[in-house]
Formats: structure tokens, sequence, C-alpha cells
């Protein structure tokens, strides 16, 4: 079975795509930037503040679909700039800790080309 998630309380897409699909045991997260969901907006910053906003919207799309950041199991992360690849590491162990998923970061151009970070993920529940 196929489900096509909206959690409450996650930014709504502005684009055709569903925050995250539930199929048999796994939760695909769609790539999530720094978007506040209580007004739909981005919310620029540096790249810290960007990567925590974004993966508290990852924590809320897993919460709403049944799962945790302890279930995730890969994550891709696209930095605008591969120099901020640091700096967003300290906010990805506040969020990952020792529970660390398998991971790919790449460096890359956006469509809006003031945001600093993408990250998608998926989560097994098994």
């Amino acid at each position: 079975m196929i489900e096509r998630l909206f959690p409450p309380g996650v930014p709504t897409p502005k684009n055709p795509y569903s925050p995250a699909v539930k199929a048999g045991g796994f939760v695909f997260v769609s790539g999530q930037a720094a978007t506040d969901a209580a007004t739909g907006e981005m919310s620029y910053g540096d790249i810290q503040h960007e990567t925590r906003v974004t993966l508290t919207n990852i924590k809320r799309i897993l919460e709403g679909s049944g799962a945790s950041m302890e279930q995730v199991v890969k994550v891709n992360v696209y930095l605008l700039d591969e120099r901020d690849f640091a700096k967003m590491n300290e906010v990805y162990v506040e969020f990952f800790g020792k529970d660390r998923p398998a991971r790919t970061t790449i460096g890359c151009k956006f469509a809006n080309p003031v945001m600093k970070v993408e990250i998608d993920c998926i989560a097994y529940t098994g």
C-alpha cells in the first residue's frame, strides 16, 4: 500500500509533490528547505539556521508519518556552497546524534538561488 502524506504542522508544498510517501515499511521524505511551517515562506539565514529549520521540518514530517529521526536510514544533503559542510554538520549531529544514517552530501545550484541547503531522507518503520 502506498500513502501520500501531508502531516499537520509542516510546510505545505507550493509545487506538485507530497511531503512524504509511505510505502511498505519505508517513509520517503521529499526534499525540504528552510521553510517556516507557520507562514509557508522561506526562513533565510546562515547555514546553521537553514539546516536547523530544514531538519525541524523533516522531524515533524517523520513524526506525522509515524516515524522518527532514529529510524532514518538514508539522507541526502544538497549544499549551495561546499564550504558550508562543517557548519551544516554541527547542526546535523544535533538531530541525529549517535543514530547516524547513511548519507550523501552534494554541492549544487538551486532553482531558488538564495537557498543554502535542501535535505531529503528515507526512514524504515518496519
